[in-house]
């Protein structure tokens, strides 16, 4: 069995593209928690409340870099995507701890990426613009096949 963690941007429905490409194939996906306001919100639910915004934005963003460093660790392949609405630093962040740890790196972005994340793309394995391209990147490594 494969595990996949799928990292990164939140707002398009990337992830469950892949995992549905998927189905047929020996792997088990994870993520990071991407209903906005619960991640934003767990470090204050869990630990209390904070006056000032930015207490209550670090406790979350180490609340949820526990979940992101299991995740990233337990994983044998790592998808991180870069979408095209928002700055993913987080995103940023997870595809260099996932290479510092020496896993198997996917990059997800469209070509507008290319440049600005060049860096990025030399640390992985594969640089993917499509969800698609990702689940035959899997159905390779697990079965040796080609897309038909």
């Amino acid at each position: 069995m494969l595990r996949v963690y799928l990292s990164g941007e939140i707002h398009t429905d990337w992830r469950e593209q892949i995992i549905e490409g998927a189905k047929a194939l020996d792997v088990t996906f994870d993520s990071p928690v991407t209903d906005h306001g619960a991640s934003d919100d767990c470090g204050v639910a869990i630990l209390g409340a904070e006056d000032h915004k930015y207490w209550h934005d670090h406790k979350g963003a180490m609340v949820n870099a526990i979940r992101t460093r299991k995740g990233i660790a337990d994983a044998d392949v790592v998808v991180v995507r870069f979408g095209d609405q928002y700055k993913q630093w987080n995103a940023a962040f997870d595809a260099g701890y996932a290479a510092a740890l020496g896993k198997s790196l996917i990059i997800l972005h469209g070509p507008d990426h290319a440049h600005a994340l060049k860096e990025v793309d030399a640390a992985a394995l594969a640089v993917a613009q499509e969800p698609r391209q990702v689940v035959e990147i899997l159905r390779y490594v697990l079965t040796g096949a080609l897309p038909g």
